[in-house]
């Protein structure tokens, strides 16, 4: 009998692989699949930390984004050196402005002697974190809170004007802290696409699942509609109707104003979509037993027919994103969008549209890294995403 036992052959790694992958369900399967695009995997990791730093934009920025301080403008991006005289002593140097008497240029002068200390989790400017909890604590910045707000006297009697930040990425020409402002516009740029796709979403799934599932004259007119805005361009139909925003709004109107612009006819890809999968679903045999059944045909469209393609849904909202940020960057750009003193990708980009300033100043253009860096991200992952929704194809 032990000889029978051992003579039984012991189930293998691979056909328990392939045991476990015939009972997987559909979700754990796309799972399996998206974790082989290692791109996507990164994607994913890039846009989880951008989108996790939304509450805490003004912690991770370091100097106050809309203050302007005539006497550093232009500055270069700093460098925090680590140690001092072999020790570690996190600080940066002391900056005497001066003006060039031949360029008529503004330069600064790094002051080797004149230190100021840095650490973790500094005190600054005041702020409301996740909109109700007030604290002035950001993740770097002076020892010396003093720094910020008062001037230093060095002992030749020069007086040198006071540091509200440590200027990691430079200042724009009103002196405002570069880094502080691109942070703030990842939070503003980000949020307007991803608010802007979920209003074209629930516009497309409901105009593409009545067009699909009804057909007929229905779909007849939602499709000429479609149509009739596929003729016309995208930029200067977003140019005109944000032209169209009153001037006197608010920052957080024109915020939601702009959303709604970029998200009008957005829908229109995702409906055609919704469409192709409703005319393709409607005849299946679960379709009509739920019909016989008795179910109201909201229930049947929404509950029954849309999750058949959720993961196909999903694929498309990620490869839509990127459009609307780059379309409120480039109204922000133009002047249509967004309007001081809110902060975004494109009114960032505005310092950076004099081919000379950009020349004198070249760190500026920082902020079309990140824009650049989203943007292939959220296509990266939209690929990730379109393979992993056919878990069985090759």
């Amino acid at each position: 009998m032990a000889d029978q036992a051992s003579q039984q052959p012991n189930p293998t790694v691979q056909d328990q692989q392939h045991e476990e992958y015939n009972v997987a369900s559909q979700w754990k399967l796309m799972w399996w699949r998206f974790r082989k695009h290692k791109a996507a995997m990164i994607s994913a990791v890039i846009l989880g930390i951008c989108y996790l730093a939304f509450p805490f934009s003004e912690f991770l920025g370091i100097g106050e984004p809309g203050r302007i301080t005539e006497p550093y403008h232009y500055l270069r991006p700093q460098v925090i050196r680590f140690f001092d005289n072999g020790s570690f002593s996190p600080h940066v140097n002391g900056l005497r402005p001066y003006r060039d008497l031949k360029t008529f240029q503004k330069k600064y002068q790094t002051l080797p002697n004149l230190k100021y200390p840095v650490r973790l989790f500094a005190s600054g400017y005041e702020y409301k974190m996740f909109g109700f909890i007030n604290t002035n604590k950001h993740i770097l910045g002076f020892s010396d809170p003093n720094v910020l707000t008062q001037d230093t006297t060095m002992p030749d009697g020069t007086v040198l004007p006071s540091r509200p930040s440590l200027f990691l990425l430079g200042s724009d020409s009103l002196g405002r802290d570069s880094w502080s402002r691109l942070v703030l516009s990842n939070r503003i740029s980000l949020s307007i696409g991803m608010i802007g796709v979920a209003i074209s979403l629930v516009g497309g799934i409901v105009m593409g699942g009545i067009s699909g599932y009804y057909g007929g004259v229905v779909d007849t007119i939602i499709q000429r509609i479609i149509e009739i805005k596929g003729g016309i361009p995208t930029l200067p139909l977003w140019m005109g109707l944000s032209a169209a925003v009153p001037r006197d709004w608010t920052v957080l109107q024109v915020y939601f104003g702009i959303t709604l612009v970029l998200s009008i006819f957005a829908w229109t890809g995702m409906a055609r979509t919704v469409r192709g999968k409703f005319l393709a679903l409607r005849e299946e045999d679960y379709v009509m037993a739920a019909r016989i059944a008795g179910a109201p045909e909201g229930r049947i469209m929404f509950r029954h027919m849309l999750p058949g393609f959720y993961s196909h849904i999903i694929a498309s909202i990620s490869l839509s994103i990127p459009g609307m940020i780059i379309g409120e960057t480039s109204l922000s750009f133009l002047g249509l969008g967004l309007r001081p003193p809110a902060v975004s990708y494109g009114i960032m980009l505005i310092e950076a549209q004099n081919p000379v300033t950009v020349a004198l100043y070249p760190w500026l253009m920082f902020v079309a890294l990140p824009v650049i860096i989203i943007v292939l991200a959220f296509n990266f992952l939209g690929d990730g995403l379109r393979d992993a929704s056919d878990p069985y194809g090759k």
